[in-house]
C-alpha cells in the first residue's frame, strides 16, 4: 500500500503573513514540519504543495520535493488534491504546514486507521482537552463521535451542549479535533470536486463537506497534541522553546 504525506503551504496568511517561511530558529517553519513528517514510518514519501515560488525555493534549499499549485484554492485539501492528482498512491495524509511539533507517531496511527478500516474513505484525529477554557475557544475545533468512532459533527462551539451545566460541562465529555486528515486518493479527488456545503461555509470547516454529503469520517483518539502556529506570538513562543531545547515532542 502506497502512502504519501503531503503538506499544503500557502504563503499568505491573514494573521501571520509568510509564516511558513519564518526562520527565526535557523530553519523555515515549514522545514520543521517537513522534518517531523519524515520521521513517520509509514509514508513512502513526504511532499509539499505550495502556491508561491518563494516556498518552492525554500523547500529546494532543504531538499524537500515541492509541487507548485494554483493560488485559487480555498483550502489545503484542494491544494493537495491538485498535487496528488497524477501520483500513484492509495492513502494521502494531509498535514498542516504550521504544526512544527507534530508527533510522527500520530501520522502513522492516522494512516493505520485507513489501512485497518477499509470501509472508511477518510480519517482524522482527536484528543482530550487540557483545560476548560479551550472548550469555549472558537479557534479550537470540537468533534463528537458515535460509539464506533465515526464523526457525527465538528463545530467551533462546545459540543455537546450540557444543558444541566448551562453549556460546558465536565471536560472529559469533550474531544478536541486535531487538523490532520487521511484520505483514500480517489475519495480525495471526489470530495474536492464537490461544491462547498452549507454547514461548511457557516462553520468554516471543510471536513463538514464530507459529512453533509453522507460520507463517513473515522476519528482516532491520541494523547499527544500541540497547537499550530497561527500568530506571531505563538511563533515567538515556539522559537523560544527551540532555542531552549524544549520543543514539544
Amino acid at each position: 500500500m502506497k502512502i504519501l504525506a503531503c503538506i499544503p503551504a500557502r504563503y499568505g496568511s491573514t494573521r501571520f503573513a509568510g509564516k511558513v517561511l519564518a526562520r527565526d530558529t535557523g530553519k523555515f517553519l515549514i522545514q520543521h514540519t517537513y522534518e517531523r513528517a519524515c520521521l513517520a514510518r509509514l509514508p513512502d514519501k513526504v511532499i509539499i504543495a505550495a502556491d508561491d515560488e518563494r516556498v518552492i525555493a525554500a523547500a529546494n534549499s532543504f531538499g524537500a520535493e515541492c509541487i507548485l499549485t494554483s493560488v485559487e484554492h480555498k483550502s489545503g485539501t484542494d491544494r493537495i488534491a491538485e498535487a496528488v492528482a497524477d501520483i500513484d498512491v492509495e492513502i494521502v495524509v494531509n498535514l498542516q504546514a504550521d504544526e512544527p511539533e507534530i508527533d510522527p507517531e500520530n501520522i502513522d496511527y492516522l494512516a493505520e486507521l485507513l489501512i485497518k478500516n477499509p470501509d472508511y474513505p477518510m480519517a482524522t484525529l482527536a484528543a482530550d482537552f487540557q483545560n476548560p477554557e479551550q472548550i469555549a475557544d472558537p479557534n479550537i475545533v470540537k468533534v463528537i463521535t458515535d460509539c464506533s468512532g465515526r464523526a457525527i459533527y465538528f463545530s467551533r462551539t462546545p459540543i455537546p451542549y450540557d444543558r444541566e451545566e448551562s453549556g460546558v460541562g465536565k471536560m472529559r465529555q469533550y474531544l478536541r479535533h486535531i487538523g490532520i486528515y487521511a484520505f483514500r486518493r480517489q475519495f480525495l479527488l471526489k470530495i474536492t470536486a464537490l461544491p462547498q456545503t452549507k454547514l461548511e461555509k457557516i462553520e468554516k470547516l471543510e471536513q463538514l463537506r464530507a459529512i453533509e454529503n453522507g460520507f463517513d469520517i473515522l476519528v482516532g483518539k491520541v494523547a499527544h497534541t500541540c497547537d499550530g502556529i497561527d500568530t506571531p506570538q505563538q511563533y515567538a513562543e515556539f522559537v523560544k522553546r527551540c532555542k531552549n531545547g524544549q520543543e514539544r515532542t
